[in-house]
């Protein structure tokens, strides 16, 4: 009977220790969207999927890549919002104490907090953990890749390209150094000098196409209020129970603030029991989700235009393996040919340009994009999805296509690796592998894109930018014309 009793009271209590295993192992940091650090969320890749073998014989000739800038501190307008975010917590807790609520559950943190950037004028730029993660990621890519960078610096040789955008820059600077560290005569750490070069914002359609494109712009700007009512319920969802929880009168622009602040703090200052502790592990989930909705609609796979208007980058990519094949096959002597160029942008050029690979989806969501079809939105937890925004463009995302050159008793004798943070990563396009004959690459998945000409994508109708403006002037013609039989003295140069 006692045996009987403690197996039913096993059976009952079970459900709430697997939950409670569950929250301790809840990692927050692992659930911050785009806001996440490079080195926490490295590690997390596709566990089923099995690397391709590079066959014997078959060595790296070219690599390109696209990397997002490392961590960085909050922006400008971001440090405005989290003062404001203070300023809101002392009204709502005088409230609450001329009310004489009871604040027994509020943390002791929150009584007076004041935003760590207080006080800061200038936001945005990368911080020592970027630059970190961006030294560790050139020592390692040059530690994988030794045949490659065995040449001396040229920047004919190693072209290395940043947006105009100081912390993209710096990413370069900082992955520079990695890369040649001990190959020159600078510093203890014979630090050799390199250039860094970048194009105007106003015409940088490689890596800056979402600032050059003005039909996305548009898109954009339209598609944003949408985009705010399809995680309005989630926000008003949590702000209801962070009001029962708490018993402050919340406002969805406080759980707003208080997601970024969890984000920020856990990101930047590693700190997880302030911000953060105040959700429960699904608000966070639930939360998360918001941000990867937003990344997928706005720079992903909700419209054909976030990643068509980067094929400039995708041609620019391709004529760098072609060059370097015919290198090869000229037989260029070392040190005359480029081995790698190397881009660092944001995440709205990582995701544009994953998408254009093809990445995250299944054979027959692959099949859809390249029909132009639309794909459902990624499904809400608890359900399992692809799309997550700390594995697409992490501070420090990046992606390496690796140009192999193969022995010629092989089927085909060049190769496209695609790795993704560094690892491995199946491409619909290339039935489901990370090694890619180039013939296949380019006809399955670049050749699709390349239908798609940037200015016909990105370009506002000339019609519509000629014929609006005479037809505004015609109007104000007549109306002026009108205006003098009636007195009225308008002067007609107002035109």
């Amino acid at each position: 009977m006692k045996r009987a009793m403690a197996a039913v009271l096993l059976v009952l209590l079970s459900p709430l220790v697997h939950s409670n295993a569950e929250e301790e192992a809840f990692d927050v940091r692992h659930h911050l969207s785009t806001v996440s650090r490079y080195g926490v969320v490295k590690g997390i890749a596709e566990s089923s999927f099995v690397p391709s073998k590079i066959p014997n014989g078959c060595t790296p000739i070219h690599l390109n890549l696209v990397a997002r800038h490392g961590t960085r501190s909050p922006t400008k307008k971001r440090i405005k919002e989290l003062d404001n975010l203070a300023t809101h917590l002392e009204v709502l807790l005088r409230e609450a104490e001329e009310q004489n609520l009871s604040l027994e559950k509020l943390p002791g943190w929150l009584k007076g907090w004041k935003s760590p950037w207080k006080g800061k004028l200038k936001g945005g730029e990368l911080i020592i953990q970027g630059e970190d993660e961006l030294y560790d990621i050139g020592i390692r890519t040059r530690a994988r890749f030794p045949n490659l960078f065995n040449d001396d610096y040229h920047p004919d040789v190693y072209a290395i390209k940043a947006t105009q955008v100081p912390r993209a820059s710096a990413s370069a600077v900082a992955f520079g150094l990695g890369l040649f560290s001990g190959k020159g005569s600078l510093g203890p750490g014979r630090h050799r000098a390199f250039a860094v070069i970048s194009e105007s914002r106003a015409s940088d359609t490689k890596l800056r196409f979402h600032d050059c494109c003005q039909n996305y712009k548009a898109f954009k700007k339209s598609q944003e209020p949408a985009v705010d009512k399809l995680k309005e319920p989630v926000y008003d969802e949590i702000t209801s129970a962070l009001r029962r929880r708490y018993r402050l009168n919340f406002t969805r622009q406080d759980t707003t603030s208080l997601w970024f602040l969890c984000k920020q703090e856990a990101s930047l200052l590693n700190i997880v029991d302030q911000a953060c502790a105040l959700l429960s592990p699904s608000e966070v989930s639930l939360l998360e989700w918001t941000d990867d909705l937003e990344a997928f609609i706005l720079k992903g796979y909700g419209k054909s235009i976030n990643y068509r208007m980067g094929v400039p980058l995708l041609e620019d990519v391709v004529q760098s393996m072609e060059q370097a094949i015919k290198a090869e096959e000229e037989k260029h002597a070392p040190g005359s040919y480029e081995k790698a160029r190397l881009r660092f942008a944001h995440a709205e050029t990582v995701i544009p340009f994953s998408c254009l690979l093809g990445l995250f989806l299944d054979g027959s969501e692959f099949e859809k994009i390249q029909r132009e079809q639309a794909l459902p939105h990624p499904p809400k937890p608890p359900q399992k999805r692809n799309w997550r925004g700390h594995t697409v463009a992490p501070f420090g995302g990046n992606n390496m296509l690796v140009l192999y050159s193969c022995p010629a008793n092989t089927s085909n004798k060049h190769f496209v690796q695609v790795l993704h943070n560094e690892h491995p990563i199946p491409m619909p396009g290339c039935d489901g592998t990370d090694f890619c004959p180039l013939d296949v690459f380019k006809e399955r998945i670049v050749a699709p894109h390349l239908k798609h000409d940037y200015n016909s994508v990105c370009d506002v109708k000339l019609e519509q930018q000629e014929q609006k403006p005479v037809a505004s002037k015609l109007s104000q013609l007549f109306r002026w014309m009108f205006s003098l039989g009636n007195g009225d003295k308008s002067p007609l140069d107002e035109l």
